[in-house]
């Protein structure tokens, strides 16, 4: 008898969670079979091995409300495993490693694997495939070279990449709501109020939803590093394995990742501190982040483009506040656009004008509506 009835939705999920570790499994031992390095050969067998478990652990919860599913590897899993076999891994290992990373934090989420390794397990797969992606290639990945080298500008950093998005949101946000009130009102302190609760508002709704994704985030990692312990703790043996797994992938002999696994797992608080950092890719000192300045920054970034339509409203009235506002808005949107092309690469001035053409776009818009909107109200 059934322990319990599902919903659909569950029935679903639990079905594509299957499949996708059946998927994994093929993927992986494809790959094995096109290895020529013994040692990594054997790393993909083992990850193929922890796969096949995780399909096994979704086929019994489904089994339990009375249902089975085993089904064949897909297309997509089948025609990755031709292009490895043709190509070699290397071909398929970024599109694997996308998947792990997928699976772990889709894990992370759903009640029945929470209080499991296995999202620590497919972030740890991430990690070594990641690891073994920059080995092949001579350990050194060919766009990092080419940064050095100079031959292409993107720069892709998080950091620069929240900074110039913060400006942006401030900026455009903060422009069309102005638009839209002068386009109704045209004179008077409404536009300069409205602008100011528009800075305001949006400078602190960006700050709260990043402290909150940064603290989620590190509540998250706070418990994947305490699962980790219990594991440590309770399982010393398997812990012992992921590590020396690791090592291998990293390119130590088998013997000598196993040797050196064995020694780190005798120091409790520096496996927990190794694994955290090898197996979930997690700093314990810092994890994630400061949710504080996190906040604050996004404030300050947000703040920072919204000013500069505002400015010329603090100085001006009418019409020539108007002009200069769109003006000082279009300095501001090209030097925005620019700004990305140091994460993409594009040229600086067809950045600049599709940023300035998307930002008055936006503003235009809204200054037409208020128009209407002023002049129906007037009527």
């Amino acid at each position: 008898m059934p322990n319990k009835t599902l919903e659909p939705q569950d029935r679903a999920r639990y079905r594509a969670n299957i499949q996708d570790e059946i998927d994994s499994a093929f993927l992986y031992n494809a790959v094995a079979d096109t290895e020529k390095s013994p040692q990594l050969q054997q790393v993909y067998r083992k990850l193929a091995a922890t796969e096949t478990q995780h399909a096994a652990f979704w086929q019994n919860v489904l089994r339990e409300a009375g249902e089975t599913f085993a089904p064949s590897p897909t297309w997509r899993a089948r025609t990755l495993a031709l292009l490895a076999r043709r190509f070699g891994s290397g071909f398929v290992l970024p599109t694997l490693t996308d998947l792990e990373r997928g699976d772990s934090k889709g894990y992370a989420a759903q009640p029945e694997s929470k209080n499991t390794a296995m999202s620590a397990q497919e972030n740890s797969h991430a990690v070594m495939l990641q690891t073994i992606v920059g080995q092949t290639r001579g350990g050194m990945e060919g766009s990092a070279l080419a940064q050095l080298e100079g031959r292409h500008r993107a720069a892709g950093g998080n950091a620069l990449r929240a900074a110039v998005l913060g400006a942006n949101d401030g900026l455009v946000s903060n422009l069309s709501l102005i638009m839209g009130v002068a386009g109704a009102v045209t004179q008077g302190h409404e536009i300069v109020i409205a602008g100011m609760a528009g800075l305001l508002a949006g400078a602190c709704s960006m700050a709260m939803g990043e402290w909150v994704s940064v603290q989620s985030s590190r509540e998250l990692y706070e418990r994947q590093i305490k699962i980790e312990a219990a594991e440590l703790e309770h399982a010393p043996q398997e812990e012992q394995q992921e590590l020396a797994l690791i090592y291998q992938a990293k390119g130590l002999p088998q013997a000598q990742a196993e040797t050196f696994a064995a020694k780190l797992v005798t120091d409790k608080d520096s496996a927990l501190d190794t694994l955290a950092r090898e197996e979930l890719g997690i700093n314990p000192q810092e994890l994630g982040g400061s949710a504080l300045e996190a906040a604050v920054t996004s404030f300050v970034l947000f703040a920072a483009g919204a000013i500069v339509p505002l400015v010329p409203f603090l100085l001006l009235t009418g019409i020539p506040a108007i002009i200069v506002s769109a003006v000082v808005s279009t300095i501001g949107l090209f030097i925005i656009g620019a700004a990305i092309t140091l994460m993409t690469g594009r040229s600086i001035w067809y950045s600049g004008a599709r940023m300035v053409l998307i930002g008055l776009g936006a503003a235009l818009v809204t200054f037409v509506i208020g128009k209407i909107i002023g002049v129906t109200i007037a009527g």
